[in-house]
């Protein structure tokens, strides 16, 4: 039986950095919070003005190619998962970034699609290369997002007028991007051991992405308070219990490694740790965060985290790594990925 793994990783951040402190200080309103604290971001990196969601998509995916055995013409396909599609001045819808990222990488017989579904993105591509992998339409391709998100907090700064105000959420966000790639040669020591993902639409109204309401920006909605709670951190661990039992399996008894959550708040991934331990009687490995350096990288950033920690090698090969989508829609859901010897 075929089995998916992650050949190869990679990643872009861009090199202009923001603090915290230097956001707050552009409001007009008095801070409610102490952001840093709440969310756990201290810094978080943008996009210079030659950079857009296509040029930082480019450079992480030539980085997991630089990373690869494969070159760009080996790949079957090509998947796009950015929020963003910002090119130049414009957000494209067609032609999709996919076909922009293939004729430039040079793969130019892969077949090649966007799948957009917030932050969940990436992990979305994962699960239909996984799947075509698995049903042996293709054999190897590359799920690549770059996300150009900080000009929400740009609308933001300029438009919240209120202590309690629907658009706070998008001052935790950064630019960034990364990409796999994925083929069909695992083994029992190395592969996808489970992706699963759903959605709650009951959710869907609590974070909401479009043109501003007041001003010519792009602007988040997000009802902070109705979003994280323990109802919507269950999705998870319900799901992944009950795929987990139907195997003859259980949380304690797959032996994670590692665990990587979506990156929007410290203290609620401390939160979502404590509600997990007690729904599966079990352990969980503390999380691989970025979320202080890089901020909310919106679909890229559980493969953000994995390259960051692959580079320091934090993650040793043959590592068994739990990841958990957080996104608007609401997905949940969840990755298992045993890692073999990934160049970085």
């Amino acid at each position: 039986m075929v089995r998916p793994r992650i050949e190869a990783v990679g990643s872009y951040l861009p090199a202009t950095e923001t603090s915290t402190a230097e956001l707050l200080a552009q409001l007009a309103v008095d801070s409610p919070i102490d952001l840093e604290r709440i969310s756990g971001v201290r810094h978080r990196r943008r996009c210079a003005a030659d950079e857009d969601s296509f040029t930082v998509a480019m450079a992480a995916a030539r980085t997991a190619l630089d990373n690869s055995r494969y070159d760009a013409a080996d790949l079957d396909i090509v998947i796009s998962c950015s929020i963003t599609r910002i090119h130049g001045d414009e957000f494209w819808v067609e032609p999709s970034f996919a076909l922009l990222l293939r004729n430039e990488l040079g793969a130019t017989g892969a077949i090649h699609f966007d799948v957009s579904n917030a932050c969940a993105g990436m992990m979305s591509g994962v699960l239909v290369l996984d799947r075509m992998i698995r049903a042996g339409i293709v054999k190897r391709g590359l799920v690549v997002s770059g996300e150009y998100i900080t000009p929400i907090s740009d609308t933001a700064v300029r438009e919240m007028s209120e202590k309690y105000d629907p658009q706070f959420a998008s001052l935790t966000v950064g630019d960034g991007a990364a990409a796999v790639v994925l083929d069909g040669e695992g083994s029992a020591d190395e592969g996808i051991d489970h992706i699963e993902l759903n959605t709650s639409a009951g959710f869907a109204q609590l974070c909401l992405g479009m043109p501003s309401d007041r001003s010519s920006g792009i602007a988040l909605y997000t009802d902070n308070r109705a979003m994280h709670n323990e109802a919507r951190y269950l999705l998870w661990t319900t799901r992944q219990r009950d795929v987990l039992a139907a195997q003859g399996s259980s949380f304690a008894a797959e032996g994670y490694d590692h665990v990587i959550h979506h990156q929007f708040s410290a203290p609620a991934v401390e939160l979502v740790s404590k509600i997990a331990e007690r729904e599966f009687d079990a352990p969980v490995p503390p999380a691989l965060m970025v979320l202080d350096r890089y901020g909310n990288t919106a679909s890229t950033s559980h493969f953000v985290v994995l390259h960051d920690a692959l580079k320091q090698q934090r993650i040793a090969s043959g590592a068994k790594v739990l990841m958990v989508p957080a996104a608007s829609g609401v997905v949940a859901g969840f990755l298992s990925v045993t890692l073999g010897d990934l160049r970085v």
